[in-house]
């Protein structure tokens, strides 16, 4: 038989080793009392569902990244979340019930099938925060507003905000009357920024004025004179259109006002997330890394299939990928070094250290106090004058 290496992972698959983890855990301790302060409740949602109850909402790019597998009891078919938000939808529709606004976070591991663009991990720690009930951009600019400050929480530099509104390429495309095949090449033909293929694909339509918006989507992007170019190449557009437009200059405005620092970047032929995404969209970037680090955007309506169709806006991001690019640090792992010995009050006073919070490693038989670095432990627990006291480790 041949041999196999049982220490292997399968790709993409990763452990976290002691120093990562503590860092990891350092970040996620300090995010979520951040997103306490801002009054968003935890909820923890479960690693597997019916598949059916995890892809409600989504895109088919979700449905191609959830792991599938056959429930033994039930025989329905399960799924391992790839993504934590249409679960925590469903507690805001079905089981919380909330009639105002309902603000929850979450924090926990997810697998893909496969891995994001110019990434290898397929199995991530999704952090992020929804807001539910709202429809106003006073949601769209708070949940921006938490990711920003998340990002800086884990001092993470370089920070610029990409922003779009899918709203009016749907609204163009509802008034073009496209059909949902000329439609997906006219998408796929955007995002390329394909001029040509856009122009092939608009030059038919019978209204010209239509078509000539839909062909400026290519063009319109860059700061926020973007916005301003839009009203008048897009003039005569729908309401909604126009409406979508009007949403991004309000959160174009209260974002410059809070963070007058903060690069912003318009990409109205950007489609982030398009079949999922109902409104305002957005993306953070960082130097160096080709792809977002935490995004997210409006999604109204996804909790219809759990009986109750709510406004939402939220975001998330890889927890790791955080660690990774931020400068957080993990509490510092000095210890105490404590004696292997059946001295009295020896066992008492290791709790009582413990309990105010103290480090305290207790040696094992056979080890002396020589090993206590290792450990790192910078102190040690004597006997000394009658009392057990701690003292620095001078070796």
């Amino acid at each position: 038989m041949p041999t196999v290496d049982r220490w292997l992972l399968p790709d993409g698959i990763e452990e976290v080793l002691p120093e990562e983890a503590a860092r990891i855990e350092a970040a996620r301790r300090k995010l979520l009392d951040l997103f306490s302060s801002w009054g968003y409740d935890l909820v923890i949602t479960p690693h597997i569902e019916y598949l059916e109850s995890l892809l409600t909402g989504a895109g088919h790019d979700l449905e191609l990244q959830t792991f599938k597998m056959t429930d033994q009891l039930s025989g329905r078919m399960l799924g391992l979340r790839a993504d934590i938000t249409p679960q925590v939808a469903r507690i805001d529709a079905h089981t919380l019930g909330a009639e105002g606004p309902t603000r929850l976070c979450y924090c926990g591991s997810v697998l893909h099938t496969r891995p994001r663009a110019l990434s290898t991990a397929r199995s991530l720690i999704q952090l992020g925060a929804e807001l539910y009930g709202d429809a106003s951009c006073a949601s769209d600019v708070e949940i921006i507003s938490l990711m920003l400050e998340t990002l800086a929480a884990c001092r993470v530099e370089g920070v610029h905000l990409d922003i779009g509104h899918v709203g009016i390429y749907r609204g163009l495309v509802q008034a073009a009357g496209l059909g949902a095949d000329r439609e997906q090449a006219l998408f796929d033909a955007l995002q390329r920024k394909a001029v040509g293929e856009v122009d092939k694909l608009t030059s038919a339509l019978p209204d010209g004025a239509i078509a000539t918006m839909l062909r400026s989507l290519a063009d319109l992007s860059g700061g926020v004179e973007v916005l301003d170019r839009a009203h008048m190449l897009l003039d005569g557009a729908p309401e909604s259109v126009m409406a979508a437009l009007d949403d991004l200059a309000e959160v174009a405005q209260t974002l410059s006002k809070r963070y007058p620092g903060l690069p912003l970047y318009f990409d109205l032929g950007e489609l982030r997330g398009y079949h999922y995404h109902t409104g305002v969209a957005f993306a953070a970037f960082v130097p160096g890394v080709g792809q977002s680090i935490a995004q997210g955007g409006r999604y109204d309506d996804i909790g219809r299939d759990f009986g109750r169709a709510r406004p939402a806006t939220g975001f998330s991001t890889d927890l790791r990928m955080l660690v990774e690019r931020g400068q957080i640090e993990s509490q510092a792992s000095h210890g105490i070094w404590a004696p292997y010995a059946s001295e009295p009050g020896l066992q008492e006073q290791v709790m009582r250290l413990r309990a105010t919070g103290e480090r305290v490693i207790v040696a094992l038989p056979g080890q002396g106090d020589s090993v206590a670095g290792d450990y790192g432990c910078d102190r040690i627990l004597q006997h000394h004058q009658g009392a057990w006291q701690v003292t620095a480790l001078n070796f």
